[in-house]
C-alpha cells in the first residue's frame, strides 16, 4: 500500500482510527504540509487540504478561513509553542490529533541538523486531554501504542512495552 521506509505500523493504526470516526464525505484540513500520510488519506477516498507551512503559532488564518468539517494534526502539536490558541481557533466540529508521548527514559527530540525539527512539547496523555477540555473539546475516543526500534539496549527494550504515541478523536462542545 505504501513504501516500507515509512512508519508502517503508525500509519496503519492512524488510518484505522480515522476510518472509525470520519467518513470520506467529510472534508479534512490536515495541519502541516503535504506528507506521506495525507497522500494515504487521499488514496483512501478522503478530501484533504494541507496547511502551507505557515507558522501556526503566529498565523491562524488558514484555521479561521477553512470550511473543513474535520481537522487532523498528526505529530504536529509537539512542535508548536502555543497549541492552546490553535485549538481555540478551529472552526471545524471534529478533530483527530496524534502526538508522541513523553518518555521518562528519553529526552525530548531535537534534531541536530534542522533548527525547526524539535519537540517543544512531549505530552503525557492527561496533558493533551486537559488541553482539549480547556479549549472546548469533548474527547470521544483515545488510543495509545508502542513504537519498538530494532536496536539493542535498555531504552530500546523499554520501547517494546512503553506507549510512544497517543491519538485522540474529539468533538467541539457547542
Amino acid at each position: 500500500m505504501y513504501e516500507q521506509s515509512y512508519p508502517t505500523k503508525r500509519f496503519e493504526i492512524t488510518l484505522k482510527f480515522l476510518k472509525k470516526h470520519i467518513t470520506t464525505s467529510e472534508t479534512i484540513l490536515d495541519l502541516g504540509v503535504e506528507n506521506p500520510f495525507s497522500a494515504i488519506m487521499k488514496a483512501n477516498g478522503y478530501v484533504v487540504q494541507n496547511t502551507m507551512g505557515e507558522d501556526l503559532d503566529q498565523n491562524q488564518n488558514t484555521l479561521q478561513n477553512s470550511d473543513a468539517k474535520v481537522i487532523t494534526a498528526f505529530e504536529i502539536f509537539e512542535h508548536l509553542l502555543n497549541p492552546y490558541t490553535i485549538l481555540q481557533e478551529i472552526k471545524a466540529d471534529k478533530i483527530l490529533i496524534s502526538v508522541p508521548l513523553r518518555l521518562w527514559f528519553s529526552p525530548a527530540y531535537r534534531s541536530k541538523t534542522d533548527p525547526w525539527d524539535r519537540h517543544y512539547h512531549e505530552f503525557e496523555d492527561w496533558q493533551l486531554d486537559w488541553l482539549l477540555e480547556k479549549t472546548g473539546w469533548r474527547i470521544i475516543d483515545r488510543k495509545k501504542w508502542t513504537h519498538p526500534v530494532n536496536k539493542i539496549g535498555i531504552r530500546p527494550l523499554l520501547r517494546y512495552f512503553t506507549p510512544r504515541y497517543y491519538m485522540v478523536y474529539a468533538e467541539k462542545v457547542r
